[in-house]
């Protein structure tokens, strides 16, 4: 009788075991970047409000990066060496989003050549051992009013295709971050999209309340595509910040 009933409990326990907490590292321009006088993104926001029960993440945005710079300044090599340094002891995922950078004439970065990029990236991270999270950059505040309802340009439109092309072509996940971003600022206007402006005349870049927000629409998007870290509550969004972006409301921290 004792026999039978330790196979299941030790089966039990087997189960109770946790889960292999999650490393996040944010590879990006200034959209991802720490708020500074330079820029500011949704990084920060995603890892000092999302992240719970051991789940870690740093923060490697760079203000003014491209998917060329980003490398040849060697903030690549450090994201990579950061893979290798923790995946024996996390899930560790690289985010990458670029592409407000690149499409500038003066970076001489054809879409094409943005796509190769990133789909390089997508390899080297899995080569050291990480998981890529191909992310779509984040929508400029910049509305067009001629039609009477302000409408957000669709100025990154471009670098948005080639992202996910990218992802397609490498079989990584992605998330649809410029969507998701641009139907939130088109359901909630321009008078409160610019309070998430890092300055009052600044639509690309966004202050600590732009980043708990948008940092929210990463993790939610991320538990879209990753329900598991979610379920075993390692990422979770605010449930008023969570409610808000479901139904297009505008949310202030």
């Amino acid at each position: 009788m004792r026999a039978t009933n330790l196979l299941p409990l030790f089966l039990l326990g087997a189960s109770a075991l946790p889960s292999t907490p999650p490393f996040f590292l944010l590879a990006g321009d200034s959209t991802t970047a720490t708020q500074s006088s330079d820029g500011g993104g949704w990084g920060d926001g995603f890892i000092n409000t999302t992240l719970f029960n051991g789940a870690r993440g740093i923060n490697y945005g760079h203000d003014g990066a491209t998917t060329v710079s980003y490398r040849s300044g060697g903030y690549w090599a450090t994201v990579l060496s950061k893979v290798a340094e923790y995946k024996s002891d996390y899930r560790t995922f690289v985010t990458i989003q670029f592409g407000h950078n690149d499409q500038k004439p003066a970076a001489n970065i054809t879409v094409p050549e943005y796509t190769g990029n990133l789909e390089q990236f997508v390899r080297d991270v899995r080569n050291a051992g990480g998981t890529p999270i191909l992310v779509t950059p984040l929508s400029r505040r910049d509305y067009d009013n001629s039609t009477g309802t302000p409408t957000i340009i669709l100025n990154l439109e471009n670098q948005r295709a080639a992202t996910i092309v990218a992802a397609e072509r490498t079989n990584a996940s992605y998330i649809d971050l410029n969507k998701a971003s641009t139907d939130y600022l088109n359901s909630i206007g321009p008078a409160d999209a610019y309070t998430y402006n890092l300055d009052a005349d600044d639509y690309t870049h966004i202050n600590v309340e732009g980043s708990q927000v948008f940092g929210g629409m990463v993790a939610a998007l991320i538990d879209q595509i990753l329900p598991e870290l979610k379920d075993d509550g390692y990422l979770e969004v605010n449930s008023s910040l969570l409610a808000a972006l479901e139904k297009g409301k505008y949310y202030w921290p």
